[in-house]
This record gives structure tokens, C-alpha cells and sequence, in this order.
């Protein structure tokens, strides 16, 4: 079945292709949310948020992307949403570190992997957003209206944090 036709099935209520497109993306979802609350439960209801919000506004979904970067943008801001009053963002001025941007990850994934979840949410949720999904600054500030300027000093202070965390582990290690 194309994306369209599953789309437009979707749109009429015919569950079984809303189980399909469900079953698609749940997996990634589930984990972009999780990286996003730190919490299994919250990942769980964003998951479930999200897609009620997927369903109930596929019939606005334009073709202007793919509707994986469309369910990914709602996914995003459903759990931003969840954890946004728990935020505090430090806004000071960016200094250019390079040696912030350089990063030397442990062999241990599963260390590297609670490192970063241990970040406060505001550190952790930019930096998955940056370094992991792949999104610029002025994306991220929009998506979870914030300046740009913020955007970049919470992704220095978790690289900061990650960098002596991870100097802990190969100390420790």
C-alpha cells in the first residue's frame, strides 16, 4: 500500500490502516520520546498523545514533507509539552569552545546512553534534538519556543556535563 492511499484510509477511519501506520512508527516514536521525558511512563503517553493528535489532524497533513518528519514534529512537541514545566533554561552567552564539540564517547554505550539521560530535561532534550535527531538551532528554538541563543547554551552546558561525565568514566572505567 503507498503512503497516500495509507493516508487517505487513515483519514475515512479504516483501522487497520490506522493499526499499520501506527505499527510503522511506534518504535522510533517511542524512543524519541523517551530520549526526550527520561521516563518510561511519559514516553508511553506522549506515544499515545501523539498519535491521537496524528489521527485527528491527518487530513491537514499537506505532502509538504514525509509523514514520518510530520509524526516526528508532533512527537517532539507533545513530549516537550510533557516535561516543559520541569525545564529551566540557563540563558548566558555562547563562548566558542571547540573543544566542547569534541566528545571522546566510552566503549560502554549503555554508560554514554545514562550519561545522557542523567542531564537535566532542558540539557538533554536539545541536546538529543541537536546531536541526535539532527535538528539546527532555529529549529529547535521554534519547536519548543526558545531563542536560538538558548538553544546553543543548552547544548554547551550538556556537552560540558557529558565531557566530565565521561571523563569520570575513563577515570573510573
Amino acid at each position: 500500500m503507498q503512503e497516500q492511499e495509507l493516508i487517505e484510509k487513515c483519514i475515512k477511519g479504516h483501522r487497520i490502516s490506522q493499526r499499520k501506520l501506527y505499527d510503522t512508527y511506534k518504535t522510533p516514536m517511542y524512543t524519541l520520546a523517551y530520549r526526550i521525558t527520561n521516563s518510561f511512563e511519559d514516553a508511553e503517553d506522549v506515544l499515545q498523545e501523539g498519535f491521537l493528535k496524528v489521527f485527528r489532524n491527518l487530513n491537514s497533513f499537506k505532502n509538504d514533507s514525509k509523514l514520518s518528519t510530520w509524526i516526528h514534529t508532533i512527537i517532539v512537541r507533545t513530549a516537550y509539552r510533557k516535561i516543559k514545566d520541569t525545564i529551566n533554561y540557563k540563558t548566558t552567552d555562547i563562548l566558542e569552545d571547540e573543544s566542547l564539540l569534541e566528545i571522546v564517547y566510552p566503549s560502554d554505550v549503555d554508560y554514554l546512553e545514562k550519561a545522557i539521560q542523567s542531564l537535566p530535561d532542558g540539557y538533554r532534550t536539545v541536546f538529543t534534538l541537536y546531536e541526535i535527531e539532527g535538528y539546527k538551532h532555529h529549529e529547535i528554538a521554534e519547536l519548543l519556543e526558545i531563542s536560538t541563543s538558548t538553544s546553543k547554551t543548552q547544548l554547551r552546558n550538556a556537552k560540558i556535563t557529558l565531557r566530565d561525565q565521561l571523563k569520570n568514566f575513563s577515570i573510573n572505567g
